[in-house]
């Protein structure tokens, strides 16, 4: 493992340097990957073990998109309970919700000596509330990207990678931690950093309903109103909310951090932004601290259980997805979307002038 320090933080990765492709081809040379569920990130990871040239099996209930993709019926794309008994690693990628659902199908068909792996520490560390409870005869891990299905097959195919998380549950073979690091890297990780099954939920309970979707679109939703109440157009209401931080701002931030970014806008841009930056930590931190504990107490968890265990989930998860997309702010922004710049990217190299930015003010 490496020694990276973090803010003045030491912390052990595991990069792709300590770990490569080769060594992962070789720890698992003589596995089949069973990929249990085909929706958001189980497409992405398949494709990607698939592509390092590992040998994978999908199990799905419906085996439309799987075999557009490519899976064959039969080779490759199997029924649930098949593609279990055929995997020696199960990567359970179904919803949190449906993997209590299939948990007692997974469990008969587990094969003694198995690994059982997960992206999401949910179901282990929930198992009081979920069921999900592994047989001893079998090694838990947990391979966890930091990002969705789709930036994990994007950064896959443009060769980025992206970091995840790693876990060992249960070390039932001796070989837990092994196959759980060669499917880390199998998927395209860029580095792994290790956590726990619970560690893992908490922080990403949190993200999820915080900074990453909850937060975000709360507080896009709150701008734009005042905006419009205040006579500005959809236009420029949006353009103001969410076209700069998508289009230019937040690229900023990922390229050199948020200094970084602050050093690159205008002195007027800046004083408001440190002004104002103190008034909203200290207006939402009571929230975040209230969103934790939901999360570390299990009350998120029974919230997901009981919502999307419902027979009528999806039909309500539309409705409720129609109307965040049909609001006014959205359907400016499909306008906006759409009279973006068509034209072919041009090469930056090294050389290339005025995108460097300033190292300070």
């Amino acid at each position: 493992m490496a020694t990276i320090n973090f803010g003045g933080t030491k912390e052990d990765v595991v990069t792709r340097k300590e770990f490569p492709m080769s060594k992962a081809r070789e720890t698992l040379k003589n596995e089949t990957i069973a990929v249990i569920g085909y929706g958001v990130q189980g497409p992405a990871q398949a494709l990607n073990l698939r592509d390092n040239g590992f040998k994978v099996i999908v199990g799905q209930r419906n085996k439309e998109r799987a075999i557009s993709d490519g899976w064959v019926p039969g080779k490759t794309l199997f029924d649930i309970d098949e593609a279990v008994r055929r995997g020696t690693i199960v990567i359970l990628l179904v919803s949190d919700a449906a993997q209590r659902e299939i948990w007692p199908l997974v469990k008969a068909n587990l094969k003694p000596g198995a690994a059982l792996c997960f992206s999401h520490g949910f179901s282990i560390a929930y198992r009081k509330q979920t069921g999900v409870v592994p047989p001893k005869n079998v090694d838990v891990i947990l391979a966890a990207p930091k990002g969705s299905g789709t930036s994990v097959r994007r950064n896959f195919l443009t060769g980025a990678g992206i970091n995840s998380s790693f876990a060992v549950e249960q070390d039932a073979t001796g070989r837990a931690r092994a196959r759980c690091l060669a499917i880390g890297i199998g998927i395209g990780s860029g580095y792994l950093f290790p956590t726990t099954f619970q560690r893992e939920v908490f922080s990403d309970l949190t993200g999820e309903r915080g900074v990453l979707m909850g937060a975000l679109a709360g507080i896009m939703e709150a701008q734009y109103e005042v905006l419009r109440r205040n006579g500005h157009s959809p236009s420029e209401a949006f353009n103001e909310t969410v076209e700069e931080l998508t289009q230019s701002l937040i690229r900023l931030v990922d390229e050199n951090g948020m200094d970084w970014m602050y050093a690159n806008c205008s002195a007027t841009a800046q004083r408001g932004a440190l002004d104002w930056k103190p008034r909203f930590k200290k207006a939402v931190l009571p929230v975040f601290k209230d969103l934790y504990n939901r999360v570390k107490t299990g009350k998120e968890c029974a919230r997901v259980l009981s919502a999307c265990g419902q027979p009528n989930y999806q039909k309500q998860l539309t409705k409720e997805l129609a109307e965040l997309g049909g609001s006014e702010m959205w359907r400016a922004g499909k306008a906006v979307r759409s009279l973006r710049p068509k034209e072919a990217a041009r090469a930056i190299a090294k050389g290339t002038k005025g995108v460097a930015g300033r190292s300070s003010n």
